[in-house]
């Protein structure tokens, strides 16, 4: 897949998984790499803008299997962000797909 489509879409795929519930770094890589191919490189440095930002906080939780974990939660500001951008993609995406259809139908 086109590397400019995954860095437009990975901000918005990182808010749908923290919409729900926090996630930590490898998990949202897991998640996120069984659908499209990325890296751990690619994910940590949206995380640290997202912060940055103020898009989502954090949090150390203890893991029973190695160190403790560094959680994302996305804050009010940042599901106020999601909103907006799910709402621009669908936007996005109808208007592809109308002018993929028609260009089909000519």
């Amino acid at each position: 897949m086109n590397t400019q489509f995954k860095k437009g879409v990975l901000e918005l795929l990182v808010f749908s998984l923290l919409k729900d519930r926090d996630h930590y770094g490898y998990e949202m890589v897991e998640k996120i790499s069984s659908h499209i191919n990325i890296s751990e490189g690619t994910i940590y440095p949206l995380l640290r803008r997202l912060n940055k930002d103020g898009y989502v906080s954090t949090y150390l939780q203890e893991s029973q299997s190695g160190p403790p974990r560094k959680y994302y939660k996305l804050t009010g500001e940042g599901y106020r962000q999601y909103e907006k951008q799910i709402n621009e993609w669908f936007e996005f995406i109808n208007g592809v797909n109308t002018l993929l259809l028609e260009e089909d139908n000519e």
